[in-house]
């Protein structure tokens, strides 16, 4: 099977989706596929061996001169490769942070316009490539902001052409008007250019159904699953006779880290300052560095700096050994979390976790076992939870032992590279069975020429 999976990079920042993307595609390489994971806007970063493609489509220098200024949307070829150097679009990304919530709106319009957009250029680089380059049998899109690139796709090369959803609601809930509703307008009849979507949960498959407006049966859940080498050898808490607490993911106020600080705060009051220390680790980009130099102050205020520490971003053999330190996880998104990696890499490692009763935790809880769901946006809550697993010893063992089982049983990159090629295959098998387009009650006119 030659699958061609067109993933977005996030240029410096360890980010779950480009993670995700590259140990599936990974898999999906050890199981004997022919996969090229294609990076746009930057190259990808992960914490694996790295499987992309050297070339970058859709370089983000060239997408936002095209979007401001008309001249780059007829340069040659051979000029916009000069700007699509890893080194040059990595440098470039240091200053994605400044760039004005009008223009970020215009550009996603635009890119969600496809072969009508400002960008169409970028569309007909990287079909003209998959087309006399690659000729995948079936095409992936990482997310629903690519859904502008599938019909033309699917023109050119006569394949199923699938997308994944995780988590670009939130992305798009953020972009001011007049940019938000026109993007979701083109969303839902952009949509319609696909043959099915993969989502990372039942929730989330729930959520993208209504949101995007496309029947159910189009949704299909493939879980999330991990590289489970390494993980789970033992955990090495070092004869720490402190309880520790532990944060691991972005660092912004989207990801809940002011909640766990007032958690952190509360359970000293009642245990004592020396009792509990709180191990933070993950990106900080130039956009949140202020909110959280506001949350070191807070913790310096409080008397609790000898008590917290930030270890910055982790590789992958750092954060095995930061998890393994733990005796409690905790990320308290304040917004409907569709994925949480950081979630399952704890409970791989024994380290149960604490999360807010909302988005994809619940589902996680049931299926693992191996945490305790709290009341959304609440830091009283959350510390009730951590203190429960202070006080019951036996508790939180049981429970980092059945999150440790059940991750290693059913959240492996083997078991999400199976169920995936499943939803392949059922396209595939589909797209070659004439009969089942002729019943079909989706518009995919275009592909029936094909028999």
């Amino acid at each position: 099977m030659r699958i061609a999976y067109i993933a977005a990079g996030a240029a410096n920042m360890y980010c779950g989706s480009c993670i995700h993307d590259n140990t599936l595609a990974a898999a999906l390489i050890k199981k004997g596929c022919e996969v090229a994971l294609i990076p746009t806007y930057t190259p990808l970063r992960t914490d694996e061996v790295n499987v992309t493609l050297d070339q970058v489509f859709y370089g983000g220098i060239n997408v936002y001169l095209e979007q401001k200024f008309s001249f780059f949307r007829h340069t040659p070829w051979l000029l916009d490769k000069l700007f699509n150097s890893r080194a040059l679009l990595n440098w470039a990304s240091r200053f994605s942070a400044s760039t004005n919530a009008k223009d970020l709106g215009a550009l996603t319009v635009s890119v969600l316009q496809g072969e009508e957009g400002r960008q169409k250029k970028e569309l007909a680089k990287l079909i003209q490539w998959l087309q006399q380059s690659y000729r995948p049998e079936i095409v992936e899109l990482t997310n629903s902001m690519f859904l502008g690139m599938a019909k033309e796709i699917k023109k050119a090369l006569g394949v199923p052409v699938l997308c994944a959803v995780q988590g670009e609601d939130i992305f798009l809930n953020d972009l001011v008007e007049p940019y938000k509703s026109q993007a979701l307008k083109l969303l839902r009849a952009r949509a319609r250019d696909v043959d099915g979507f993969i989502a990372t949960s039942q929730y989330y498959a729930d959520f993208m159904a209504d949101f995007l407006q496309v029947p159910i049966e189009k949704m299909h859940v493939v879980r999330l699953g991990i590289n489970l080498q390494g993980h789970g050898v033992q955990q090495n808490l070092n004869g720490n006779t402190k309880f520790v607490v532990g944060y691991l993911a972005r660092i912004c106020p989207e990801k809940g880290l002011h909640l766990l600080v007032e958690a952190f705060h509360q359970i000293t009051l009642k245990l004592g300052k020396n009792a509990i220390q709180l191990k933070v680790a993950g990106y900080l980009g130039e956009r949140d560095r202020r909110y959280f130099e506001n949350i070191v102050k807070q913790i310096d205020a409080l008397g609790l700096s000898d008590a917290f520490h930030y270890h910055g971003e982790v590789s992958r053999h750092e954060k095995i050994n930061f998890l393994n330190s733990l005796h409690v996880l905790s990320v308290p998104t304040t917004y409907k979390e569709p994925k949480g990696l950081s979630i399952l890499e704890a409970l791989a490692n024994s380290v149960p976790v604490v999360q807010p009763r909302h988005g994809t935790f619940p589902e996680f809880i049931s299926l693992t076992e191996g945490g305790i769901l709290v009341e959304p946006n609440s830091a009283s809550a959350i510390a009730e939870g951590i203190l429960k697993l202070i006080d019951d010893r036996n508790l939180r063992e049981r429970l980092g032992s059945q999150g440790k089982a059940a991750v290693h049983q059913k959240f492996s990159d083997h078991v999400m590279a199976e169920a995936t090629v499943e939803v392949y295959q059922k396209y595939l098998q589909a797209f070659n069975s004439p009969q089942i387009f002729e019943t079909t009650s989706y518009d995919h006119t275009h592909t029936l020429t094909r028999f």
